[in-house]
């Protein structure tokens, strides 16, 4: 883990009120695994917590982070201009890990696609079967990023790009033969993909990466504590933010 001064190399809106921001690091930043992110500063004094973001693409000394307005702090990010220097600590969390899984379902709601990509440029020997969602045909974005699948399916809320529907059912309805599932959206679409596989009977091993507020982004002030299954708390920053979908409560 290293905290780096980076320069903004590259901040453009690519989908309504969707950012992507290219960060040059001053030094490498060391092994990048699919689904870890960063924090980062957002340039201004008065915003003192930075915004933990999935790491999307990396190539070399570059990271790439996207991000959707929401408030103050990401606003404050689409003003960052090329040249700008933002505090940058990186990598955070621990990842998806595809080591004893050929074939592999992807599932990605709205923002959550961002990790799904690097984690799926990361593990091209993979046949992925990818399964995208957006609300409308303004959201979508970064297509042309997605390595090559055995199977690509991108749908919409309302239809207007691609099929009609969300991923999850998307995938429910292609139904592949796989050996892992791996997940990221909304939490409302984690807990029925939870819900979904229960019902169907489905035991394919699932990982999930929850989104959560989070403070420190490091374990220590437990601003983003889940619940287990177990009945015990987890960090999400520190202890995931990839779990099994059966270890947390969602």
């Amino acid at each position: 883990m290293k905290d780096l001064l980076a320069t903004v190399k590259q901040n453009v809106e690519i989908a309504e009120n969707i950012y992507k921001m290219t960060l040059t690091l001053p030094e490498s930043s060391g092994e990048l695994l699919g689904g870890q992110f960063v924090n980062l500063s957002t340039g201004e004094n008065a915003q003192l917590l930075r915004r933990p973001l999935g790491i999307c693409l990396a190539d070399g000394k570059d990271i790439s982070v996207c991000y959707q307005l929401k408030g103050k702090g990401t606003k404050n990010l689409a003003e960052a201009k090329a040249g700008d220097r933002l505090k940058i600590l990186l990598p955070l969390g621990n990842g998806f890990n595809l080591k004893n899984a050929k074939n592999i379902a992807v599932i990605g709601g709205g923002v959550g696609i961002f990790p799904l990509i690097y984690t799926m440029r990361k593990n091209s020997d993979k046949n992925f079967y990818t399964y995208f969602g957006f609300r409308n045909k303004q959201a979508v974005c970064l297509l042309n990023e997605i390595p090559k699948c055995k199977e690509l399916t991108v749908v919409t809320d309302d239809g207007s790009y691609g099929g009609k529907g969300n991923a999850l059912g998307a995938f429910l309805q292609s139904a592949p033969q796989v050996d892992l599932i791996i997940a990221c959206g909304p939490p409302v679409m984690l807990k029925a993909l939870k819900s979904a596989l229960a019902e169907k009977q489905i035991d394919t091993p699932c990982l999930v990466s929850l989104e959560e507020r989070m403070g420190c982004g490091i374990g220590a002030c437990l601003v983003c504590t889940c619940k287990k299954t177990d009945g015990g708390n987890a960090r999400v920053c520190k202890d995931g933010p990839v779990f099994d979908i059966n270890e947390v409560n969602l």
